[in-house]
């Protein structure tokens, strides 16, 4: 590793460490010619994860805008942040394990339904409204009438 200070083009490792829950490693390095100390950081490199969306347009995949969704129906739920949190990361891990490097948005709303309905009813109730695109209240019923069945199978 070049010296940031002097560009000598080797430096020694005085100290490693974990950082980022084990995702990249921090490394503080010393300057054999000036003694210089600074810190570099090492991590893998993601491969790019590309969105298919239903109309054919192609976008990476933002772990951001997965949170805001998630954030919108559990909103005023509660529900901690840290959970939710979880619950993005834990998609984001599923699509990166179970896709190549294109996934279709639809796999997303569907893998998104599936933790928001083992979380909280009411914010899968949200997602799946706009999410499944109910047009009218027969539709919103019939959803909430097969959570409702579905639950109480599962209390006897």
């Amino acid at each position: 590793m070049k010296c940031p200070f002097c560009s000598y083009r080797d430096s020694r490792v005085v100290d490693s460490r974990a950082v980022e829950d084990g995702s990249s490693i921090r490394r503080r390095r010393e300057c054999p010619q000036c003694g210089k100390r600074f810190t570099t950081y090492e991590k893998y490199e993601e491969t790019p994860l590309v969105v298919s969306k239903k109309d054919g347009r192609r976008e990476l995949f933002d772990a951001k805008k997965l949170l805001s969704g998630l954030l919108k129906a559990f909103e005023k739920r509660p529900v901690p942040y840290e959970k939710i949190q979880s619950i993005a990361e834990s998609i984001e891990r599923e699509l990166r394990m179970n896709s190549d490097s294109e996934v279709p948005s639809a796999q997303i709303g569907e893998l998104v339904m599936q933790h928001l309905e083992l979380t909280d009813q009411i914010a899968y109730v949200r997602f799946a409204s706009v999410y499944r695109q109910f047009a009218d209240v027969k539709n919103f019923m019939q959803e909430l009438e097969r959570i409702m069945g579905k639950s109480k199978a599962e209390e006897k």
